[in-house]
């Protein structure tokens, strides 16, 4: 039994198919016409923007992306409490000094 298809963008289909790639897609029966039918898929591939370092802090790093700043703490288990007390508030002073120097560049008062 043969069955006819019809295929939605032949022309750029059939680019992709010369050019040795797959074509993925969906098959279907349309609603209209009655008619088997291809559509591919419109594949873009993702851009995704790398994090920006502001600063390397001593146990971690801020960082900025296109939406947010980042702010990164780790301290090793060998600190005692008190230690690491005392460098998780030297770290967010450091960090909050950062996001002052980043506001004064972007307002161009430096």
């Amino acid at each position: 039994m043969k069955k006819y298809i019809l295929i939605l963008n032949a022309c750029e289909l059939m680019k992709k198919l010369l050019s040795g790639k797959r074509v993925e897609g969906v098959l279907f029966i349309d609603e209209n016409t009655g008619k088997l039918t291809f559509k591919a898929y419109n594949r873009n591939p993702q851009v995704r923007y790398r994090d920006r370092l502001l600063k390397k802090l001593p146990w971690g790093w801020v960082k900025e992306s296109p939406n947010r700043i980042k702010v990164h703490h780790s301290f090793p288990k060998s600190l005692t409490t008190a230690q690491m007390i005392i460098s998780l508030d030297h770290e967010t002073s450091e960090a909050k000094d950062v996001m002052v120097c980043r506001e004064l560049d972007l307002m161009e008062f430096c």
